[in-house]
């Protein structure tokens, strides 16, 4: 997907013990360049369970799911809908299945800093020549509750 910035946004909830589930959302900050000349931002987004043992000041993560890959391809016009709106780029969604981790390392009880990598498996990328992405980045969150 060209590399660069993405912004996300993680939820996990434990239901039982360190067993739960996670949500999430990633996008690229920037636009590329598809092909050299066509703008486009692909955006990923996923469910699924997450498991998530905390070990004093340090915490795993390992989630595994399923969601979609939307790749936006903007254009210089606007297409208009009543129920939609306006917008300046068309959509590409393929189904896609996301495997991933992270360490979380607590600088205080409920505010850590995660290191993480997700592997994003996506069905029938017929605009890419690989069937699936890769994101590795850092993270800085919030744990709400206690042990």
């Amino acid at each position: 997907m060209g590399g660069g910035t993405y912004l996300n946004f993680t939820g996990d909830f434990l239901l039982r013990h360190n067993l739960g589930v996670e949500g999430e959302i990633a996008w690229r900050a920037h636009q590329n360049l598809y092909l050299g000349y066509q703008p486009y931002r692909p955006l990923f987004y996923d469910f699924g369970a997450v498991w998530a043992p905390r070990f004093g000041r340090v915490g795993a993560e390992v989630t595994a799911g399923i969601g979609a890959e939307s790749l936006r391809f903007y254009n210089n016009y606007y297409t208009c809908s009543y129920v939609a709106g306006c917008t300046n780029y068309t959509s590409s969604n393929h189904f896609m299945g996301a495997i991933g981790g992270g360490l979380k390392f607590y600088a205080t009880h409920n505010i850590f800093i995660r290191p993480e990598a997700r592997l994003y498996l996506i069905h029938n990328n017929v605009e890419f020549a690989g069937s699936h992405a890769l994101r590795a980045g850092v993270s800085i969150g919030y744990s709400f509750g206690g042990d």
